[in-house]
């Protein structure tokens, strides 16, 4: 494994991680300035409609794993298919569990960090 393939590896769990704390500075740190997410049903959308959707799930627990199937770094752009398998459990609530791939397109930026730049999602319940 390369210093790159490590760091990127690094980034996920640190992602994961954060997501189950609610850490959502961590979170942000982790995606470009001009982040595009895809989900199904929805227009694509950047860091701050990101940033409303994660501060509005409120107290919602959530908890998942990410296992890397593939990851290609070229140049200072990489990307990465995930299996993810995750569930948001809301305060008194009854989980709701959703699995599937993502796609995300990784730069590595001016400082030297790998971050989050493109990603569609197509987890499913």
């Amino acid at each position: 494994m390369t210093d790159e393939e490590a760091a990127i590896r690094q980034l996920v769990e640190t992602w994961m991680a954060a997501s189950r704390r609610g850490d959502l500075e961590t979170v942000l740190d982790l995606m470009t300035d001009d982040v595009v997410f895809m989900v199904p049903g929805k227009e694509p959308f950047g860091r701050q409609a990101f940033a409303a959707a994660f501060k509005g799930m409120g107290e919602t627990k959530v908890d998942g794993a990410s296992e890397i199937v593939e990851l290609k770094v070229l140049g200072d752009w990489a990307y990465i298919r995930n299996r993810i398998d995750m569930s948001a459990t809301p305060p008194g609530g009854k989980p709701v569990r959703r699995s599937g791939y993502t796609l995300t397109l990784l730069r590595k930026e001016a400082d030297g960090r790998w971050r989050l730049a493109r990603d569609a999602n197509l987890l499913a319940g």
